[in-house]
């Protein structure tokens, strides 16, 4: 497995505890998020990189770089639909496109004028965003918030062939570590992750990312 992971009693030290945060793995070039899927589309895009075959193009697809937020909406993998859970490593330069044309799901009154503007703004977009309580291992909410992106028409066409670095399934490390799930979470790992820095001060604002110092 290529994913970088770390025991998850080390890491949630280091998250900040409440506020908007994009948590993630990368470095300087890319960044891992996660989708899950039918066998059919999961194993198809883990043997050739890329999104075909059964994959729905007319559809809205989402992406998470929260690895626990993941699994939370997945069941760990054994919901039904999403029991192929793919870490999907894509070019960071794609992600900061996304994030700098994503539209919020719900309207905030701080960023338009008024709700017609923000309707029509949805409407056109490609990218839709919405921030999610995130959640403790064992399915508990917590106060932090955790970002999915919705990605739809051109964008997900061009996400799905042209940013993709790397697809691996990592359904069995999921189920693995589902075992490991305890009250403690003492003997379970996840994928190593930090607050993602977005350097785009309008982009940084639209989002309504919390500040955050390591």
């Amino acid at each position: 497995m290529r994913l970088i992971t770390e025991p998850y009693l080390t890491q949630v030290s280091n998250w900040p505890k409440n506020g908007r945060h994009i948590l993630a793995q990368y470095d300087d070039h890319s960044i891992v998020v996660y989708q899950a899927y039918r066998p059919a589309i999961g194993h198809f895009a883990a043997i050739y990189g890329y999104f075909g075959g059964e994959f729905s193009f007319d559809r809205m697809s989402w992406i998470k770089p929260n690895f626990l937020w993941m699994m939370y909406r997945s069941g760990w993998g054994t919901e039904n639909g999403q029991e192929v859970v793919l870490a999907i490593s894509m070019k960071r330069s794609a992600f900061d496109e996304i994030l700098a044309a994503a539209i919020h799901s719900s309207y905030v009154p701080e960023l338009y004028p008024d709700k017609s503007v923000w309707q029509k703004a949805l409407k056109r977009s490609q990218v839709r965003l919405q921030w999610d309580p995130d959640h403790h291992p064992t399915g508990t909410k917590l106060e932090r918030r955790a970002i999915q992106l919705g990605l739809r028409g051109q964008v997900l066409a061009t996400y799905a062939k042209d940013w993709i670095v790397n697809i691996e399934d990592i359904s069995d490390f999921v189920q693995k570590q589902r075992q490991n799930i305890k009250s403690d979470c003492a003997e379970l790992i996840t994928p190593q992750e930090k607050v993602y820095s977005v350097f785009d001060t309008e982009t940084q604002a639209k989002l309504g990312l919390s500040a955050w110092t390591e």
